[in-house]
């Protein structure tokens, strides 16, 4: 059967992925309200297209903090890639690589930040950072993140604890015995590794404003802060001098009830004023999806569970089937809607449903 939309490579790994794996995969916090509504929310914005605009010429890239990318979605921070294909991050980072755009390396990896970047050495890559609460541990990650060439440094701000998943507490989900978090092995052995292969209390609590100066402190790399939904955390984001914001709600997986992103977006936009690039991930499944988040102010966004079903697929080929599409289908939607380049796509290219 021919894969022509992400849905196609959802249905695809639910049926192919062992029950505890997909449940994994794509479940969300409690009722999972937030999750499935960073889905809804898209089908709530209306395009208003412009026509007869000579399209015959058109161009999809753009900028990341001032590196090109070939179209504005990149890879957002997921977990245990070799739960999804043999290779895991290799073959994500090779996608990436391949499709020109950026991909943002978990924490929770299943190799390590030097396999990965040795599988993919000229892709661009940002690396996603837990801070540890022996902070020697996260410290020393940092260094090793720079070393190997990584360009940016995107600190999760949205988990003080993890949100309670029902399916994974249910499934008891663990990491089968032949897979580790690699950027730690070794470390926890005489530990009990109960939470997602860590030790309980894995993560610092107390983790606050103040960590962004810390982090300053120990690389040159540009920080992103990732998990804001408010003008308030934004303004503070800004002030604090990251270089980027996230706007996410963790795929829905941490506090149950918060904002849709794209519905999050316009406030941090307004808010933030071009001081710092503002980017979203939760609920991009189609070409017109990117579109309207780049409408409301993203400058790009960041796919994770298709990313995720890419790989169950068919690995590297199968997540680069996955860009190819949200590229392909981006650059149609361009092509309706009026838009020659990323610049010509603003605000009064969309209006919300009445319904």
């Amino acid at each position: 059967m021919p894969m022509i939309c992400l849905s196609d490579f959802e249905a695809y790994a639910k049926n192919h992925l062992p029950k505890m794996t997909w449940e994994f995969f794509a479940a969300g916090a409690d009722e999972c309200c937030t999750r499935d509504d960073n889905l809804l929310a898209y089908k709530r914005i209306r395009f208003r297209p412009r026509m007869l605009r000579d399209m015959s010429v058109m161009d999809t890239r753009t900028m990341l903090l001032g590196t090109e990318i070939s179209f504005p979605v990149g890879i957002a921070p997921t977990s245990f890639h070799r739960l999804a294909w043999p290779d895991g991050e290799k073959s994500t980072a090779r996608a990436a690589e391949a499709m020109n755009t950026c991909y943002i390396t978990s924490t929770y990896s299943t190799c390590t930040v030097e396999e990965i970047a040795a599988a993919a050495p000229n892709g661009f890559r940002w690396f996603q950072l837990y801070i540890h609460r022996n902070r020697a541990l996260s410290e020393g990650l940092v260094r090793r993140v720079e070393a190997a060439g990584f360009q940016g440094l995107v600190l999760t701000a949205d988990l003080p604890f993890t949100g309670k998943r029902r399916a994974d507490i249910r499934n008891n989900f663990q990491l089968p015995p032949h897979m580790a978090v690699k950027n730690f092995e070794g470390v926890f052995e005489e530990e009990s590794c109960s939470e997602y292969g860590f030790p309980p209390n894995f993560i610092d609590p107390s983790i606050s404003w103040n960590d962004i100066y810390w982090l300053q402190s120990l690389t040159r790399l540009p920080i992103i802060v990732k998990g804001i939904l408010t003008k308030e955390d934004a303004d503070l984001a800004v002030r604090h001098g990251v270089q980027g914001i996230i706007v996410s709600n963790h795929g829905g997986r941490q506090l149950d009830g918060g904002p849709a992103t794209i519905d999050a977006l316009t406030e941090i936009v307004d808010t933030v004023q071009d001081r710092v690039e503002v980017y979203l991930d939760g609920g991009i499944r189609t070409g017109s999806d990117v579109l309207k988040a780049l409408a409301l102010g993203a400058k790009c966004v960041f796919i994770g569970r298709p990313a995720l079903w890419g790989l169950t697929y068919k690995g590297e080929e199968g997540l680069r089937e996955v860009l190819q599409i949200l590229h392909d289908e981006f650059r149609l939607s361009m092509a309706l809607a009026g838009c020659h380049n990323v610049s010509e796509i603003g605000r009064n290219l969309v209006q919300f449903s009445k319904l």
